[in-house]
């Protein structure tokens, strides 16, 4: 079998400014403050790997990710790049809470995998297709900015809009308002971030209908440790209700599959790892949820990863993959090709497909 060792890791800060501050219902982000991770063989073959912490969401900063990735270094050198899930399954044992450490760690071991066996990631995660249509997330703006953004998103050739609610009623309906004038023709799917309680998320499920508001997906409406109130907001609405921060682990998504109170579950690579998703998604099938994949804010190297996952496996209803980086100021080339709102991977480049600028 073909294989080679892990001669050098490097790490590094990964730094990007936003040309708008982002807003959700748990905080505001300025700017992309991630980490990179490069796994370099003995064979010259280079891996990436990138950690895209959010604080409110994984309870990990950039400074926390750094210390945690240097203290792996010595760890992965010398490490067979074969062994991955035997990697995977240690830095799991003592990183528990680090993880999107870990899913970095485990993004730059597959990049550098597949390409020493010279086949794309999507192949490696079962190669049902190279292509995913993603919506796009209008965050908490005024109604005239969201109406505006949705008119020209929906130009742009998307057909489903995501935005953020939680923080106040009244305001969050006007937005939904808005985009539904901007954007007619277009679905609308909403996340809370845990922005509610049970009772709050059913009578604003309630005035949406008033307003004849009906979004094909309501993401975490309560705080991800109430799964009975998660339940409680299932069975007083026919609108599909998603568990995002409630699932980090397949433990978590068999405590979902128990108590019912999901239709979808988000898989985020940063909030599970690589691995531990492809056990998330094997257990939502089993059980007949429905599956989507969302993102933290990351650059074009972990959003192809995700890309990849996706379109890889094949199993998931709703994308929320969606570019927040100019192009100018994306610190990769390459990799999977964005042309609004479809992403594409070229199937003759090997791993990630993604070059250091």
């Amino acid at each position: 079998m073909k294989t080679a060792k892990i001669r050098k890791v490097f790490i590094e800060p990964l730094n990007v400014p936003l040309d708008e501050p982002f807003t959700i219902a748990i905080g505001t982000k300025y700017s992309i403050e991630n980490a990179l991770v490069t796994v370099v063989l003995d064979n010259g073959i280079e891996g990436y790997g990138e950690a895209a912490p959010l604080e409110p969401i994984n309870g990990e900063n950039q400074e926390t990710v750094l210390a945690t990735l240097k203290s792996c270094v010595g760890f992965l050198e010398g490490k067979e790049i074969t062994d991955y899930r035997a990697i995977s399954a240690t830095l799991r044992g003592v990183f528990q809470a680090q993880v999107t450490a870990r899913c970095a760690i485990e993004m730059a071991l597959l990049d550098a995998y597949t390409k020493m066996i010279d086949i794309p990631l999507y192949q490696f995660f079962g190669g049902a297709g190279n292509k995913a249509e993603t919506d796009y997330t209008i965050d908490i703006v005024p109604p005239e900015t969201a109406k505006a953004n949705a008119a020209k998103l929906a130009k742009a050739g998307y057909t489903i809009l995501k935005t953020k609610v939680g923080k106040r009623l009244t305001d969050d309906i006007d937005r939904l308002l808005a985009i539904r004038e901007g954007a007619p023709t277009c679905g609308l799917t909403i996340d809370a971030n845990q922005g509610y309680s049970p009772c709050e998320a059913v009578h604003f499920i309630e005035e949406m209908g008033k307003n004849n508001i009906r979004p094909i997906l309501f993401e975490q409406p309560v705080s991800r440790y109430d799964l009975q109130g998660m339940r409680f907001v299932k069975d007083h609405t026919s609108i599909p209700i998603g568990a995002d921060e409630s699932v980090f682990t397949s433990a978590d998504a068999i405590n979902v599959v128990r108590t019912g109170c999901a239709d979808y579950i988000n898989i985020k690579l940063m909030k599970s790892g690589i691995i531990e998703a492809m056990d998330i998604a094997a257990i939502a099938r089993s059980a007949n949820i429905k599956l989507m994949i969302g993102c933290m804010l990351e650059s074009k190297l972990a959003l192809g990863c995700s890309v990849h996952f996706a379109a890889g496996m094949g199993c998931f209803s709703h994308i929320d993959l969606d570019p927040h980086i100019e192009p100018d100021l994306e610190p990769f080339t390459g990799g999977p090709v964005y042309n609004a709102p479809f992403w594409t991977l070229p199937p003759d480049l090997p791993g990630l497909g993604c070059k250091k600028r």
